[in-house]
């Protein structure tokens, strides 16, 4: 019996995108938090970064957002000008207080009370989802479910027509994998070619094409972002784009692919299936273990605006920070057996979301509400749902993204 290995750190890249095609490195991960909690990557092309892997230490840095800062860099790997930054910045990319105003023109249409009153729609549509979706016994879970569910909320909310959702998800696809080859092609092939395209968000030119359905749908004044105003305050065209774009990809893509691996994960694991259908009262857990699990975002980049010392290696001013939820959302520090899959785990405070800082995710109520009706709405179907096929993943190190699950239905419903 072959005994299994911690693996080297000089054998971890963590810019290494075909790794994360095959799997998340976890093994990685924990040596990291083991033995190198703040750890140098080198990077081709790049400056290099810090790799910061322990729930606490994540924690603590994002409630310091003016000295690890979204702003001076942006939150990707990329290495921008202050000009690039600046043309590019949406929310996610500003400290406060300029985030703050921003954030607090469109809260309200994301809060609890704003988003429960999707619950109905949510359940009403992930029903009949599943009941046009079953009887073809064979079929793409990813593509037929986890795309359908949270681009047609978004439609409701953001005012787009259902029509153009598989569009906005394309669009999507483009910006938030550019790195996959099997949404952006020849792009892929030469990262150096993308510098053009630096001054976008994600550096990608499908950013265009969503600037440009935005404005038209501000020329026809349905969407949410239209009518947010605070004490006489709204959004620029930029800012408006901008925002745009964030909630389309964020909020359809990280829902998508949490259910993908929520799916992927249930169907591994199928005594969690069997505690969930004698206990449907722990769909609100799993549904948060399911969102741990997942962890859609791996990491986002801070920039050390001072030095800092942090387990000893010192951080300079300038230099990059990148933190990776992924790996806080399995250190054992913090969870216990954080690789078991369990879907009565609590209490359960992952930081799926951004946990600490001002950065909290936007959406999280309403991503939160559609993963656990879609888990009570699915449950029937669960033990006559079974894997089919190989899962294929993103390639990525920024997005847990998963392209396709092929799945077989054998029940009756």
């Amino acid at each position: 019996m072959a005994i299994a290995t911690s693996p080297d750190l000089s054998d971890i890249d963590l810019t290494d995108l075909e790794t994360f095609v095959d799997r998340t490195p976890h093994d990685w991960f924990k040596r990291l938090r083991d033995d190198a909690p703040c750890f140098w990557n080198e990077e081709a092309g790049g400056r290099g970064f810090w790799s910061v892997t322990r729930y606490e230490d994540i924690l603590a840095l994002q409630k310091q957002p003016l000295v690890f800062s979204a702003g001076v860099g942006g939150t990707s790997l990329d290495d921008l000008t202050p000009e690039q930054v600046e043309a590019r910045m949406s929310l996610l990319d500003m400290d406060p207080p300029r985030h703050t105003r921003l954030r607090a023109l469109v809260n309200r249409g994301f809060t609890p009370k704003a988003v429960k009153v999707y619950e109905d729609r949510i359940r009403a549509l992930i029903r009949s989802i599943l009941v046009e979706t079953m009887p073809e016994r064979e079929f793409d879970f990813t593509e037929r479910v986890s795309i359908e569910l949270p681009m047609q909320i978004l439609s409701d909310i953001m005012g787009t027509p259902l029509e153009d959702r598989h569009t906005l998800v394309n669009l999507g696809d483009r910006l938030l994998g550019n790195t996959e080859p099997e949404f952006v092609g020849d792009l892929v092939k030469d990262q150096s070619d993308l510098s053009q395209y630096a001054h976008l968000p994600f550096s990608s030119p499908a950013a265009l094409e969503m600037f440009d359905y935005a404005l038209g749908l501000a020329d026809l004044n349905v969407t949410i972002l239209i009518n947010s105003e605070l004490d006489g305050d709204t959004l620029s065209d930029h800012e408006f784009k901008l925002f745009f774009l964030l909630l389309i990809t964020a909020g359809n893509e990280t829902t998508r692919h949490t259910m993908s691996h929520g799916i992927n994960a249930l169907l591994s694991n199928r005594d969690q299936i069997d505690r969930l259908v004698a206990n449907p009262e722990l769909c609100g857990s799993a549904a948060e273990e399911i969102i741990r699990w997942a962890t859609a975002v791996h990491h986002f980049r801070r920039t050390a605006t001072q030095d800092v010392e942090l387990h000893g290696q010192q951080i300079k001013e300038g230099d990059k920070v990148v933190l990776w939820f992924t790996s806080a959302n399995r250190d054992e520090r913090f969870f216990d057996n954080p690789m078991q899959f369990d879907v009565g785990r609590t209490p359960n405070k992952h930081m799926a979301f951004g946990l600490g800082g001002p950065h909290y995710c936007l959406g999280s109520h309403l991503a939160r509400l559609e993963i656990k009706v879609w888990l009570e709405e699915l449950l029937p179907y669960l033990p006559d749902l079974h894997l089919n096929g190989e899962v294929a993943r993103m390639r990525s190190n920024f997005f847990n993204g998963i392209k396709r699950i092929p799945v077989r239905y054998d029940g009756s419903r």
